[in-house]
């Protein structure tokens, strides 16, 4: 599934008395706890199936993309890609696996602003940046993969990353009501949104991001 590496429990807010966990404590990196590790010939069969499902998003787009197509182009059955990912919403999800991973990589452990080692403001403004233009780069399979509203905000992904706002947050405002105040951050970054903005509306990208710039400073502002 989409963003399978990270963690799906609730994660507890954290006590008054405790600093913030840093965040690689808090996300993993790896295989979901109820993914068995694949065989070797399981594992080449969906780097297969993704492989040919990536060629027919950039030929035809992600609406171009059904399971009896991928099959076609993998040179498998039909019910082969259904046994591996359960239906199309599973197949996009899992194409969007890798850059999901790479980007929480980034932000575990990458350089600094976006990784450890810069101001926690400075990482949050960097944070919305990086999904700003990955969303951007992969919107059509994006939204194509969103879980339905009402699963949403409950899905791992959105609760990965929603954990690193809070985190980053919680380092700025102490006594501020982080849990709400990273969702209200994170709606500006829905891919649904960002559809609107730079398709429907015609807003450059580079507005956006000067927007989640501002948004951030005004947001994290403290009294002198």
């Amino acid at each position: 599934m989409l963003y399978a590496g990270f963690m799906s429990a609730a994660l507890p807010p954290f006590p008054e008395s405790q600093e913030p966990l840093d965040a690689p404590q808090l996300l993993e990196v790896g295989s979901a706890p109820d993914e068995p590790c694949l065989r070797a010939d399981a594992a080449r069969n969906r780097a297969r199936l993704l492989e040919a499902a990536a060629r027919l998003i950039a030929e035809h787009g992600a609406a171009g993309v059904t399971m009896e197509a991928v099959a076609a182009a993998a040179g498998v059955g039909k019910g082969t890609v259904f046994r591996r990912f359960g239906d199309r919403t599973g197949l996009l999800s899992a194409l969007l696996d890798h850059s999901a991973k790479k980007l929480q990589a980034d932000f575990l452990g990458g350089p600094p602003p976006l990784g450890p080692g810069a101001p926690p403001a400075e990482r949050l403004r960097a944070f919305g940046v990086a999904v700003l233009y990955r969303s951007a780069e992969q919107l059509d399979l994006q939204l194509a993969a969103q879980p339905e509203p009402t699963r949403r905000f409950a899905h791992p992904s959105y609760r990965a990353l929603h954990t690193h706002v809070t985190v980053l947050l919680r380092q700025i405002l102490p006594d501020a009501d982080c849990d709400l105040l990273a969702r209200t951050l994170m709606a500006y970054l829905d891919p649904a949104l960002i559809n609107h903005l730079t398709r429907q509306c015609g807003m450059p990208l580079e507005r956006l991001e000067k927007g989640w710039t501002d948004l951030v400073a005004r947001v994290t502002r403290t009294e002198a």
